[in-house]
């Protein structure tokens, strides 16, 4: 089953508010925002990609969805699958490093045992406290969007870690995201919704404006892209594409209104769409009509 068909049924039994339809990527019950991702070997990570990579990308896709609502960080519970002693061992290393750096608490969680050579799955819930939590479904007909962060290096850097010679910054943006957490607080407050860029620029977007009940139109040529990413893929529009789709980024983007632009701008955001009513994602590439490709970013179950 899809992702979204699967969602789809589980919204009748997520009829909490602090729920939000399961139209976000938190829940959030009063000013408390709570997150749970997971990591599956062989879809989030490579088999031979280090533990401690492992464990710092756990804690930061989880706190990148906190980073999307504004919030500060309470803590976070572990849910781990035992395995090979010396690589369960790297991976609390790196967990504690990874809980070092972003100054968040382990609360607890559980661990368990798996059959002999299945693919490793863990998980983590997040907490995190905010008090405006900007909403998936709050974009308005007229809002801009923007684009808080770098995106496509992840993508670059899954590339390398298969073995395509490239540039270490790249590897680090896939096997260690950084995520936004003071930089998503500062934009909270002028964002009507926002989200993380996890599962690529084109679908995120899509959904956004698909929560909110409107159409977006992206002009690509407008989505910023590095100088260690454009000198490894190129920056023509193929490029950017490619770039907007491959997901991973952890990036921001958020629905804001006009007034907001020049704080926005300040903090580093780029106005790079438009929403308005209707449906549906359009692009546009240096002014012209650009049609969107078959494949707008990562879903889960879409090739099963």
């Amino acid at each position: 089953m899809a992702e979204a068909d699967f969602i789809t049924r589980l919204r009748r039994l997520a009829t909490h508010p602090a729920a939000r339809g399961l139209a976000d990527d938190a829940a959030v019950l009063g000013d408390l925002v709570l997150t749970h991702d997971m990591l599956v070997e062989g879809v989030h990570y490579l088999p031979d990609d280090p533990a401690e990579d492992v464990a710092w990308k756990l804690v930061a896709v989880n706190l990148s969805d906190l980073a999307a609502k504004g919030a500060v960080p309470l803590g976070v519970l572990l849910g781990y699958p035992l395995g090979e002693a010396g690589w369960d061992a790297r991976f609390v290393d790196g967990l504690e490093r990874a809980l070092a750096r972003f100054e968040v608490p382990l609360l607890g969680g559980d661990t368990v045992s798996m059959p002999r050579g299945a693919p490793r799955m863990m998980g983590l819930t997040a907490l995190g406290r905010s008090d405006i939590a900007p909403d998936r479904r709050g974009a308005r007909a007229g809002d801009d969007l923007w684009l808080a962060g770098a995106i496509g290096e992840a993508g670059a850097g899954l590339a390398i870690a298969r073995g395509v010679p490239g540039p270490a910054a790249l590897l680090a943006a896939y096997r260690r995201p950084q995520p936004l957490l003071a930089l998503g607080r500062a934009l909270a407050p002028h964002a009507h919704a926002m989200a993380d860029v996890s599962d690529g620029l084109l679908i995120d977007s899509a959904r956004i404006a698909a929560a909110s009940g409107l159409a977006v139109t992206i002009a690509l040529d407008a989505v910023p892209c590095s100088p260690a990413l454009a000198a490894f893929a190129g920056a023509d529009r193929d490029s950017r594409l490619r770039a907007a789709t491959a997901g991973d980024d952890y990036a921001l983007i958020l629905a804001a209104a006009e007034a907001s632009a020049p704080a926005l701008a300040a903090l580093g955001a780029v106005r790079i769409g438009r929403f308005a009513a209707g449906e549906g994602l359009a692009l546009r590439w240096r002014g012209a009509a650009l049609a969107p490709p078959d494949r707008l970013g990562w879903e889960h179950g879409s090739a099963l």
